[in-house]
């Protein structure tokens, strides 16, 4: 079989896979976080947090309670880090130093997972487990909790609640992440990952890593953290040693994500919802897959950058999802990518990964730019826009236009200030183009929380470990506070009847305006910048 066919089988299997996923998977999560009932094991959780899980919350409290446990999260593991040497397991590996252990723990915490340190040299398996690992469960759970909490703003009328931010978090971790990420831990153990708590294993006479790797494999890619327990991250053999291993992590990718627009569906009582902004994500993923593939397969070097096992179509595809999702795993080094290839995965986290984005984040950003979507068409007929029955007033787009802002802001400034300051010559090893794309591409990965990178540049300066630090931290929180806000307020409405007026939005038109309105954006934000970075290099 040809390396084409071969690599149309595998995004045949991967579809097929995801269909059958998600109607079942789609309509649990709804079920999950609609239940009244509460299991013994939460219970337990909510005894000892001191939660009342039959109490809601208004916006502002679910927002204060999101910051909170995340600011505590920062904190434990960064404490953690620097007291590295009595843990056990260390290996004489030593305290991580200080502007390191801080750009870890905002990374881990909001979700990015960005390492600017070589796993193998710089953690122990303590703080992979005790640390980095439980983030990546807690960090996937706290965005859909967000997700949820925006859902139930347009499905609850006249009221100030929006359900419990520490029952949202526990549902997602109990009922949700750790069965999902158990089964398929195991299931990556038989594909050959590898699962041990030594520090490696000597091979003719070197040295070779190993770690407690399936266990955190199944998450980093079902949460979409990405975070790799190895330097190569899922292009190491022990990560991902073969072709199904990483068919079976690029499914746990996309799992979520997708199945959460059935989630939406279900919830709203209206399934169409959901089956428009699947159509969507879907159409904008599989044109900018065949974007890379395509560019990929026709470059001067096409193979360079990439591992043999996987070829050119498993390596494009885990490139789209990874960077169409706010994963940032890679197999194979997107700084060897052509200008074109790199390029699109590049665009892929400047849409806003919404296509079909992170865990919860992807959800919660695509209806806020189908909020932005309804306020174009509203000014383009003249009346006042509306979305699932409820009004789009001043403070509904004020909030969904900060959402979206944010992230351009973080973006732009941060790469920009870095472009000019004479350290960056040193640490950017591609003259031209290629050199401001790695900049780019590594701001663009910090502020949209994936935590992908261009290998070509090195991040351990002081200047870059603070600022894509910060660029996480507002990338991450900032848009999560006003989609809160926006839900409060949109909760906070009554109902608005479906008149002759109405626009509908279960059609092929309103998926056009929305699919539209998210190339729009990303095209008058980033157009600038990406035609003196990857265009340039394309063209040149």
């Amino acid at each position: 079989m040809s390396p084409t066919l071969a690599g149309l089988a595998q995004v045949g299997l991967l579809v097929v896979a995801l269909a059958v996923a998600y109607r079942p998977f789609g309509d649990y999560m709804a079920r999950v976080y609609t239940s009244a009932r509460h299991s013994g094991v939460e219970r337990a959780v909510y005894r000892v947090a001191r939660v009342d899980p039959d109490s809601e919350q208004r916006w502002g409290t679910y927002a204060l309670s999101v910051l909170g446990f995340s600011f505590v999260g920062v904190v434990l593991l960064y404490v953690l880090q620097r007291v590295q040497s009595v843990l056990p397991w260390d290996f004489d590996r030593g305290n991580v130093p200080p502007g390191m252990a801080f750009n870890t723990a905002v990374s881990f915490v909001t979700n990015t997972n960005w390492q600017s340190y070589v796993p193998e040299t710089v953690m122990g398996h303590a703080v992979q487990m005790i640390g980095l690992t439980v983030q990546n469960f807690v960090s996937a759970a706290v965005g859909m909790a967000v997700a949820v909490a925006l859902v139930r703003g347009f499905v609850r009328h006249r009221t100030d609640r929006l359900g419990n931010f520490w029952v949202d978090l526990t549902r997602g971790v109990v009922r949700v992440l750790l069965p999902v990420a158990f089964v398929f831990a195991i299931v990556l153990v038989a594909t050959g990952v590898v699962m041990s708590l030594k520090s490696g294993v000597d091979v003719d006479g070197q040295t070779v890593a190993t770690a407690p790797v399936a266990s955190q494999e199944a998450i980093k890619e079902l949460g979409t953290n990405g975070g790799g327990v190895l330097n190569a991250n899922s292009a190491h053999p022990f990560e991902n040693p073969n072709a199904w291993s990483n068919l079976i992590e690029v499914f746990l990718i996309l799992l979520i994500p997708v199945s959460l627009t059935r989630t939406f569906g279900t919830m709203v009582g209206d399934r169409r919802q959901g089956y428009v902004l699947l159509g969507v994500i879907g159409a904008l993923w599989t044109v900018m897959l065949a974007v890379i593939w395509v560019a990929e397969a026709n470059g001067l070097r096409p193979l360079e950058g990439k591992e043999l096992r996987f070829g050119i179509p498993g390596s494009a595809l885990f490139a789209n999802s990874t960077t169409a999702t706010s994963t940032g795993a890679v197999n194979s080094m997107h700084d060897s990518f052509t200008g074109l290839g790199g390029g699109g995965a590049m665009l892929n986290m400047l849409f806003g990964e919404m296509t079909p984005g992170g865990v919860g984040t992807g959800l919660y950003s695509i209806l806020v730019m189908a909020v932005i979507a309804m306020f174009l068409a509203g000014l383009m007929v003249g009346r006042t826009p509306e979305y699932l029955g409820k009004k789009l007033g001043r403070r509904e787009v004020t909030a969904a236009a900060v959402s979206i802002l944010a992230m351009p802001t973080v973006l732009l400034l941060g790469a920009g200030i870095a472009a000019i300051l004479p350290s960056t010559r040193g640490a950017v090893n591609n003259p031209g183009a290629h050199g401001l794309s790695e900049i780019l591409y590594a701001y663009a990965s910090a502020s949209n929380n994936n935590g992908s990178a261009f290998a070509g540049i090195t991040v351990t300066g002081d200047w870059f470990q603070a600022s894509l630090g910060v660029c996480m931290a507002l990338g991450r929180f900032v848009p999560i506070i006003a989609v809160l806000c926006l839900a409060g307020s949109l909760a906070a409405q009554r109902k608005v009847p479906v008149t002759a007026g109405t626009l509908p939005t279960t059609g092929p038109l309103f998926a056009t305006l929305l699919g539209g309105a998210v190339v729009l954006v990303a095209a008058l934000t980033f157009v600038p910048a990406l035609a003196l970075g990857p265009i340039a290099e394309a063209l040149l």
